[in-house]
């Protein structure tokens, strides 16, 4: 059958890729998300136990006729339905007769001949399910066999959007009832599902997934309507000038860009699989940057891999690009959950984005509250695995930008922001565009400065840094940097876990905290540096500095946490450039709390520890 995306193709690459990474035979269990014409199916069923989804109805029948077509004797039927089919001449004048041939109407989808036979077919197979004479697999054998029959003689150019205008010489021989191509071998076993892959992923018991979603714009609902009516065997209303039923329960969402980015971030998330393989086109809507980073992010980086694979690519009008066409064929084993950070979307300074394996092995247990007190781009508290998270943050445009990642739906977020970047034209190191933009945004009352705003020029920003002047005005000056894929992923990753997470926002000095820290609270603390200066510590920027004085505040917070019976974590540093920060020495030591050295950081000369005061 001739199927948009079809994997007939690379199915050998698939399979030796299972191969080299020593899968095959292991009463494994692999999920075949989107299953389309069970090409991958069809291949496996011998090694793995299956479990087929597709959210086309007549794709997962299709798939699973094609791989239980060796079970099927017809022994209570007691004939061969093939020789029965194609020794008679019935016909019925049912819904494909009077919808989509000349018998009816105007379209010309099949002659009215085998229309006919196509109704009198599909109605025979349901009468022997109905009287049970078949059984489940054969039905869905002898409808995989109707679905390639019908195929055969279609005046179609390979979909069902639209007919021909004129008669194809296939379309006017006579339809025979032909069995669909399988492979001999007998299937371990198959659960088959309905359904849009994100809202079943997380019950899916699976030890392999395997995703192939659309790549593009095309809607395989539009496409292939004719073959899910056949397969409903319903009566259903249709388009006065296609024939189409109703699309709107077929429509994905992985055909639409930035949908499809936030979709496979789930998935990968939610799945209970320990390996992904990802099967995409190297036109599709996600590029490779986006993929390489979102399967990195859930995935062991030393098992990453990638095959790049030419195929043939089926093409319309909404599909116009190169000639050559390449498959991208992934694998990657699973981080275990407690392994997988998350980064924030903001290039905050300070960001302990690349402590945060460290900081969560030095975390004790049974705490209940964890209190973010220095917020600033939330890469800590957004990967702390606890009921409640307190973010907390002096700077309130830092604190209004991650929250409005909680906020503010993903999708449409990511629409406002490239209707900014279009609407002023930004790119990177284009200073006019972006002088533009930042402009406009410092015009507008504090009150009425949109987070999104913000977060859409700052990207193109020098360094995508958070910088204000006294007066409150955005004054980071352009850079050489833009949104691209990396930071995309960052946001949408972030932005799931951020709306998952019960966090509670506050914006205040951390020592106003008081009233949130109960028994069984954890505070982290990362404050400015003495020993080293940035935009948010120095006072000039309409937010209070960093200075002797307030790092003695800090040592006194800490104390009084301390005597409360409360643990807390302090990321600082002792050291930066051979200064060495000595009241901080000594305090650590009056106190006797205990001091953690960090392994040094590749470009980073200072000393960062974290302080604690448990053990």
């Amino acid at each position: 059958m001739r199927f948009i995306g079809n994997k007939e193709l690379i199915v050998p690459e698939i399979v030796n890729l299972l191969k080299e990474k020593n899968l095959l035979n292991k009463n494994l269990t692999f999920f075949d998300a989107f299953c389309g014409t069970g090409a991958v199916s069809d291949a496996l069923k011998d090694s793995f136990n299956l479990i087929v989804n597709d959210l086309l109805k007549w794709c997962t029948i299709y798939t699973v006729g094609r791989v239980c077509s060796s079970n099927c004797r017809f022994d209570k039927l007691g004939f061969d339905p093939f020789e029965f089919f194609n020794t008679n001449d019935n016909k019925i004048e049912g819904f494909f007769f009077k919808n989509y041939s000349p018998g009816g109407s105007k379209r010309m989808f099949f002659s009215s001949e085998n229309a006919a036979r196509i109704d009198y077919f599909r109605n025979t197979i349901e009468e022997w399910k109905k009287l049970n004479k078949i059984s489940n697999n054969e039905y869905n054998f002898l409808l995989s066999c109707l679905i390639e029959s019908v195929s055969r003689v279609s005046n179609t150019a390979g979909v069902y959007g639209a007919f021909l205008k004129h008669w194809d010489p296939r379309a006017t021989k006579p339809i025979l009832f032909c069995k669909v191509a399988t492979k001999s071998s007998k299937y371990k076993s198959i659960l088959s599902f309905n359904k849009r892959i994100e809202d079943i992923v997380e019950d899916i018991n699976c030890d392999i997934l395997y995703i192939d979603p659309p790549y593009t714009q095309n809607q395989y609902g539009t496409q292939y309507h004719l073959i899910e009516t056949l397969i409903f065997n319903d009566s259903p209303n249709i388009s006065p000038i296609t024939g189409s039923r109703s699309t709107s329960p077929m429509r994905s969402d992985w055909s639409k860009n930035y949908k499809a980015h936030i979709l496979l971030d789930k998935i990968l998330s939610k799945t209970k699989a320990k390996y992904i393989v990802f099967s995409y086109s190297t036109d599709g809507l996600m590029p490779k940057d986006f993929i390489d980073a979102s399967l990195k992010r859930y995935g062991k980086p030393e098992t990453y891999t990638c095959k790049k694979i030419a195929y043939k690519k089926y093409k319309n009008f909404k599909c116009n690009g190169p000639k050559d066409h390449f498959e991208y064929l992934f694998f990657i084993e699973k981080k275990d959950a407690d392994k997988i950070n998350y980064e924030s979307p903001l290039n905050y300074i300070g960001s302990k984005a690349k402590l945060i394996p460290t900081i969560k092995q030095y975390l004790p247990n049974n705490f209940d509250l964890f209190v973010d007190a220095f917020g600033g781009g939330f890469n800590v508290g957004i990967n702390i695995n606890v009921k409640n998270i307190v973010y907390n943050d002096i700077n309130h445009f830092v604190k209004d930008l991650v929250q409005s990642f909680k906020n503010y739906d993903t999708y449409q977020y990511l629409l406002y922001t490239n209707k900014i970047i279009k609407k002023y034209g930004l790119e990177k190191s284009k200073s006019e565009s972006y002088l533009k933009a930042r402009k406009h945004y410092n015009s507008l009352p504090l009150d009425n400065r949109d987070p999104r705003f913000l977060f859409t020029i700052l990207l193109y920003g020098y360094n995508q840094q958070i910088r204000f002047n006294g007066g409150y005005s955005f004054n980071n000056p352009v850079g050489m940097r833009w949104f691209n894929n990396k930071v995309l992923e960052k946001m949408i990753s972030f932005s799931r876990v951020l709306k998952e997470k019960n966090v509670i926002f506050e914006c205040k000095d951390y020592v106003k905290l008081e009233k949130k820290i109960k028994k069984r609270t954890f505070v982290y603390m990362d404050p400015p540096y003495m020993l080293t200066n940035g935009s948010y510590n120095d006072g000039k920027r309409g937010f209070k500095g960093w200075d002797i004085e307030t790092e003695k505040t800090l040592f006194g917070f800490a104390d009084s946490l301390n005597e409360t019976g409360q643990r807390f974590m302090i990321s600082y540093i002792v050291e930066n450039k051979g200064i060495v920060n000595e009241r901080l020495n000594s305090w650590i030591k009056e106190r006797g709390y205990k001091i953690i050295y960090i392994t040094d950081i590749p470009g980073i000369s200072r000393k960062e520890v974290l302080i604690v005061n448990y053990d």
